[in-house]
């Protein structure tokens, strides 16, 4: 098999990225670490088509004389009896904008995944390259050191640059308001007839007869019962008298 992967970052950082097994170790896609084991050795689950098959092992990457580097792996099924067997040459070119790894080798394989169509085991292949190489490249801008882009100014400047901005203003300071300078002249007169004409209010407010439902009930008037019974009683004796002398004339008569 042979592959290419294109990465923008320098050859020299990759190259301190594969001598480290941690980095290389965080950049295999989906890699569990076993505890107390080497860094590049745990379980690592390969999805191939519409199957996933999980693997148990451990991948060894040495730099060679000549600048390539030996990447060997061999795991097992943890379910089942299946192995893999990898041995592949990693090799850097320079180019613009970044570098390209280049892999070319053999990898065999028993088991589970000799049942499953070949075009999708090569491209689960391919596609664990590819992650492989752009992770590479993301742990080793991470472990970049940033550096500033702004150098903070020395205090002479900035004190300089306020002495000047003091002395030489751009636009003439704004006259100060006071809000609560109080008015003077008509006005206060104002004020003060307004005041007045709400205390002689309260005051009228205060003497006023409640009104409402609590308006006191006004006493029954009795001029009028008695401008009547003043009247009632002369006429009541003028009738009296005139049927006394109707009753005397009719006796005479008889």
């Amino acid at each position: 098999m042979e592959h290419e992967v294109f990465v923008p970052v320098p050859v020299e950082r990759l190259r301190q990225a594969l001598g480290d097994p941690l980095r290389v170790a965080r950049a295999v896609p989906g890699l569990q670490q076993d505890a107390g084991a080497d860094p590049v050795a745990g379980r690592l689950k390969v999805r191939v088509g519409s199957h996933s098959i999980t693997y148990r092992g451990a991948v060894r990457v040495s730099a060679r004389d000549d600048g390539s580097y030996a990447v060997e792996g061999d795991a097992t099924e943890t379910r089942g009896t299946g192995s893999v067997q990898l041995a592949l040459t990693l090799r850097l070119r320079d180019t613009d904008g970044g570098t390209t790894l280049t892999f070319d080798g053999t990898a065999t394989a028993d088991g589970r995944v000799t049942e499953l169509p070949q075009d999708a085991v090569g491209s689960a292949v391919v596609r664990l390259l590819n992650r492989f190489a752009e992770a590479l490249g993301e742990t080793e801008a991470e472990a970049e050191p940033q550096q500033p882009t702004d150098e903070p100014e020395a205090p002479e400047t900035v004190a300089a640059q306020v002495a000047q901005a003091v002395e030489t203003p751009d636009e003439p300071p704004a006259p100060v308001v006071d809000d609560f300078t109080e008015p003077v002249g008509p006005p206060a007169e104002a004020a003060h007839a307004r005041r007045t004409m709400i205390g002689r209010s309260a005051e009228e407010v205060d003497h006023a007869p409640p009104r409402g439902r609590y308006a006191p009930v006004p006493a029954p008037q009795t001029v009028a019962s008695g401008a009547a019974l003043r009247w009632a009683a002369p006429a009541a004796a003028v009738v009296l008298a005139s049927a006394i002398v109707v009753g005397r004339a009719l006796r005479k008569r008889r």
